[in-house]
């Protein structure tokens, strides 16, 4: 292993040892320390390519959890798992429970369009425009919320909404 990975290794779990003493000593209830305890063993799981233990981690997490903005964050990560997986409904179906969490996730919003996107392709590979026009309406519907949400961070998608004519309204502002 390179030396630049063991050093970032070791940055990880030092800052892992670090964040569980402070949550440890914070003035917050046992459940939600421990609600944090199974997002961030969840997190390294995911980190570490082990999605079924981060997965287990997330539920664990979403059990204890009350904070809607840290629920939307556990729910975001898991859905990422699910994309990386190819179970795109699931996915899909997770960032919406993410959103009601907090709709403040551009993130969620650009993976759905993604997978929107990528079927809109699809679908244009195999000559069924009608359909593939659909399904890129599908993702701009969300590119566009996403970019409202996070302006200059979606460079590309913008450029996309641009080129294809898809966004009715200046986003760029």
């Amino acid at each position: 292993m390179p030396s630049s990975n063991n050093k970032d290794n070791f940055l990880d779990k030092a800052f892992t040892v670090i964040a569980e003493g402070i949550v440890k000593v914070m003035p917050i209830a046992a459940k939600e320390k421990q609600a944090y305890i199974y997002y961030r063993e969840g997190f390294a799981a995911q980190n570490n390519g082990d999605y079924s233990e981060a997965l287990e981690n997330y539920e664990e997490s979403l059990k204890l959890e009350e904070n809607a903005i840290d629920r939307g964050e556990t729910l975001k990560n898991m859905a990422i798992i699910y994309m990386s997986n190819g179970d795109e409904e699931r996915a899909i179906e997770t960032y919406k429970k993410a959103l009601e969490e907090n709709p403040k996730q551009p993130s969620c919003l650009k993976n759905m369009g993604l997978i929107y996107e990528k079927r809109g392709r699809t679908c244009q590979q195999e000559g069924r425009q009608d359909e593939s026009d659909i399904w890129f309406d599908k993702a701009a519907e969300v590119w566009v919320k996403a970019v409202r949400l996070y302006p200059g961070g979606y460079l590309d998608i913008e450029n996309w909404l641009k080129t294809t004519g898809r966004s009715k309204i200046d986003v760029y502002l």
